[in-house]
């Protein structure tokens, strides 16, 4: 089973690269069984979609402040 730094390690690298068959389930198997690092990946989540929703510095649109 994967150590929580492990499991951290691959919650950072899935936002970046498809993880491996086998990835996926020591993953997904250590996020059903660890409160903590379930938190960490919703967090991860979360911060992702905020990012991709806010406008880029190099964007023309105007905002609205």
């Amino acid at each position: 089973m994967l150590s929580c730094k492990e499991t951290s390690q691959l919650i950072s690298q899935a936002q970046d690269r498809e993880l491996g068959i086998v990835e996926r389930m020591q993953l997904e198997l250590h996020l059903a069984m660890c409160k903590g690092c379930s938190n960490l990946r919703k967090q991860m989540d979360f911060l992702r979609g905020a990012i991709r929703r806010y406008p880029s510095a190099t964007d023309d649109t105007p905002v609205d402040r």
